[in-house]
């Protein structure tokens, strides 16, 4: 029973950090922060795994906090007392928010600072001697077990919730087989007829993908914002900051990573020795492109009611995070869509029958969409692909980079002059490189 359940105020935390708690409307706390936060202030290194949505980040956050508030008392040292390593900027500025949140009445004796791009941390030696460490993510792969050997001593591991995925009560998963050209008259005709409604994401496997998923639904008079690996980060955050608060509605997101190392930790100093050696990660992405980018991981995309997989990830890992996206936080919003186009390949894998097996079944349902019923809108489809040449997708390409960095570093000063402007700069205007056809902008009746 609720009741039953430990409080924030139980947890013997300072007075401002509950104060900021109650701010941000936190009446209880989730299941991974009931059990890792008391576990946490005694000392204790941790190894959790929980699932998307679930508190992960106040989790580690608030005991963080706490002793440094703590130790702030009897200790007259200010150096650093804690070490937060993501992988993404995109979550390394929302984690950063959030510890601004919940030290907003200790801001003198906490502060933050974003070190992203401007340090480097491929090093154990930056470590001191004696730290207590945590760890947390969604999915527990190799190079998570890698990571605890490296980092942890004699840790709690916490491995809660049986299945990574949110139950049905939370998120509908479908899948549907089709061919390429299929799967884009199927989703121009879901958002077309609004026949999937609400905030969506749309993940697809490269940048060229995003762009030319963008320019063929501008041909319908759908706009749509693009996140890749080479917009500048101000733009990306900006992006994001803005379709939580409604600015658009459809977000196409390149999902380029393969998820090398899925793992968030926090490593607080004070308390646990660490032993091992430092496994060295490969380098990825092109030149043009941040290897910090990643959106399907860990970043709280707020009132998401659809995430369509247009192209399948390459990973289990990867789908569980996309997956994640929505259904956060142990919402009680009605039941969310997830729509995939799976390869029987991935579906045969025996990691995703072991997830099935989780799951309590089939993940994936079947998507009962008669095809034949949307034939008539077929050449409006062919019409708008033969538009949409690699030209135009390069064209594109290069003007939104362009259009982006202006954004990002000429109009820099004039936005921290006149915030409020910043909320007027939108991300989904169109690129237009494609020829647009007037006449696939609206329905005709007989359709």
């Amino acid at each position: 029973m609720a009741s039953e359940r430990l409080q924030f105020h139980e947890m013997g935390l300072d007075d401002r950090l509950l104060k900021a708690v109650a701010d941000l409307g936190w009446s209880q706390p989730t299941l991974i922060q009931e059990k890792a936060i008391p576990l946490a202030l005694e000392g204790k290194d941790l190894l959790a795994r929980a699932r998307t949505g679930s508190g992960k980040t106040a989790a580690y956050a608030v005991p963080v906090i706490q002793r440094i508030l703590a130790s702030k008392q009897s200790v007259r040292e200010q150096d650093v007392k804690a070490l937060i390593l993501v992988p993404t900027k995109e979550l390394g500025q929302q984690v950063q928010t959030m510890i601004r949140q919940l030290t907003a009445y200790c801001s003198r004796d906490v502060r933050v600072a974003d070190i992203s791009g401007k340090a480097d941390l491929s090093t154990q030696s930056h470590l001191p001697k004696i730290y207590q460490s945590f760890l947390m993510s969604a999915t527990l792969s190799e190079d998570v077990q890698s990571l605890k050997e490296l980092l942890l001593h004699n840790p709690v591991i916490l491995k809660l919730q049986g299945s990574q995925l949110p139950d049905s009560s939370q998120l509908q998963q479908y899948s549907i087989k089709c061919e390429e050209e299929d799967k884009f008259l199927l989703i121009y005709t879901l958002l077309k007829l609004r026949l999937v409604q609400g905030k969506t994401l749309l993940f697809v496997g490269a940048v060229d993908r995003s762009y030319r998923l963008k320019l063929f639904l501008e041909q319908f008079g759908i706009p749509s914002c693009v996140l890749n690996s080479e917009l500048p980060v101000g733009s990306r955050c900006h992006i994001i900051s803005q379709f939580n608060q409604g600015f658009y509605d459809y977000i196409i997101a390149a999902d380029e990573q393969s998820l090398a190392v899925p793992a968030v930790g926090a490593a607080s100093a004070d308390v646990t020795a660490t032993k091992g050696k430092k496994k060295k990660t490969p380098d990825k992405g092109g030149k043009s492109k941040d290897k910090e980018f990643g959106v399907s991981r860990g970043v709280d995309f707020q009132n998401v009611s659809n995430v369509i997989n247009f192209d399948f990830p390459t990973t289990v890992e990867s789908y569980i995070h996309r997956v994640g996206r929505n259904g956060r936080r142990g919402g009680t919003t009605p039941a969310r869509l997830c729509l995939s186009y799976p390869t029987k390949r991935w579906i045969c894998c025996q990691r995703w029958r072991k997830l099935s097996q989780d799951h309590s079944g089939s993940v994936l349902k079947p998507y009962e969409f008669k095809m034949e019923e949307i034939e008539g809108f077929r050449y409006r489809c062919r019409d708008a692909m033969r538009s949409v040449t690699k030209q135009a997708v390069k064209e594109a390409r290069l003007k939104e980079i362009k259009q982006e960095l202006l954004n990002s570093e000429k109009l820099k000063t004039y936005f921290e002059d006149n915030p409020r402007d910043l909320q007027l700069l939108r991300h989904d205007k169109d690129l237009h490189p494609a020829v647009v056809k007037p006449h696939l902008r609206n329905l005709p009746d007989y359709l």
